[in-house]
């Protein structure tokens, strides 16, 4: 038996089985890179809460709950305290934020294709210097002069892993603060959002929560370097008193960050986040990890150890076979782009390999 055979073969345990069968019809569903598909629970409790609002049984303070636990399960997926999670509804709004914070004339060290989001808001930015460079050198090519390395844990386009804990020692030594985007990560990857000083991450993707629900960690000490430039009135210490100007008091904590919620979208986001919270992620990633490298097996290509597995696509050949196939695939940078999450098994790889061979 390969050694990728072998991954994908060992006991499940009960609580990854319980959210395996949490999804309604995922068979041929590879694209979760670019949009996670709804559990049970979530398209139920999407469907009572538009009951709730059409017969006008809501009331915007009904949220504030399901919000709170939510913050609760996320800090919880990537090892934070709760008071260091904000709230808010696109990374590159809260990107934002971070690149404001740079002092003029720094050094923002990227990665060489990252996601726009985290590198498009440092890019407007005149008045201070951006470095690419590789995600393999990202570590070595930290020095002295850079004030902060903006980075993703995965990367969207290839799947690549970066080394987030030899990323953050690098840079602590010399002196720079590190940004990370777990959006390709958290829900399928081991996620320890306490090694760096700022992070965001979109649930709509391997969450497999509604699109408007995303999340910022900070660290006590960089949440004194940045000005909550979007505070309304979900950021006060006490939001259902801080409607109305001109007096403001903001939480002290990482709650000064939040944005106003869109609510329905957190109503799906509470359970989705939950299941994730349980589960046991290296479990999650030796299974989805294992698939990709037996899909690599069956292409006849290296194993890339990922959950993402991509192969280079130019023409599109091979997205319109698989698509036709009602194989559900991207294309991204020239590359085809298989992702693979909990759901997936061993049929849908084989699927995969009849249709392009």
């Amino acid at each position: 038996m390969t050694t990728a055979l072998a991954a994908t073969n060992r006991i499940i345990s009960p609580a990854l089985q319980r959210a395996i069968d949490s999804f309604d019809d995922p068979r041929g569903f590879l694209a979760v890179a670019s949009i996670g598909i709804p559990t049970k629970e979530t398209v139920a409790a999407q469907r009572a809460d538009l009951e709730l609002w059409a017969k006008a049984r809501r009331d915007p303070m009904d949220y504030d709950g399901i919000i709170e636990t939510t913050r609760g399960h996320y800090a919880r997926l990537v090892g934070v305290d709760v008071d260091r999670v904000a709230t808010g509804s696109q990374t590159s709004v809260m990107t934002s934020l971070i690149a404001a914070a740079v002092p003029s004339g720094a050094e923002v060290l990227c990665v060489d294709g990252d996601f726009s989001s985290i590198v498009f808001p440092f890019l407007q930015r005149s008045d201070i210097r951006v470095r690419h460079t590789t995600v393999a050198d990202l570590a070595d090519a930290i020095t002295d002069d850079t004030w902060l390395v903006s980075f993703s844990h995965v990367q969207s386009a290839t799947g690549v892993v970066a080394d987030v804990a030899a990323i953050a020692a690098a840079a602590r030594n010399h002196g720079a603060y590190t940004f990370c985007d777990f959006t390709q990560s958290a829900g399928v990857h081991p996620v320890d959002a306490s090694l760096v000083d700022v992070s965001v991450c979109h649930a709509y993707k391997w969450l497999c929560s509604p699109r408007g629900v995303a999340f910022l960690t900070i660290s006590e000490e960089f949440q004194d370097k940045l000005v909550p430039l979007q505070a309304g009135w979900y950021a006060g210490e006490s939001v259902w008193a801080s409607c109305y100007g001109p007096n403001m008091v903001l939480a002290s904590n990482a709650r000064r960050f939040d944005v106003s919620p869109a609510w329905p979208a957190w109503v799906g986001a509470e359970p989705a986040i939950r299941m994730f919270s349980e589960l046991d992620m290296d479990e999650v990633w030796a299974r989805t990890s294992g698939l990709g490298d037996l899909l690599c097996d069956g292409l006849g290509i290296p194993q890339q150890h990922q959950a993402i597995v991509t192969w280079p696509d130019a023409d599109g050949y091979d997205l319109r076979k698989l698509i036709a196939a009602d194989i559900r695939v991207s294309g991204r940078a020239g590359r085809l782009r298989a992702s693979i999450h909990l759901w997936n098994d061993e049929s849908d790889i084989a699927a995969v390999v009849a249709a392009l061979k």
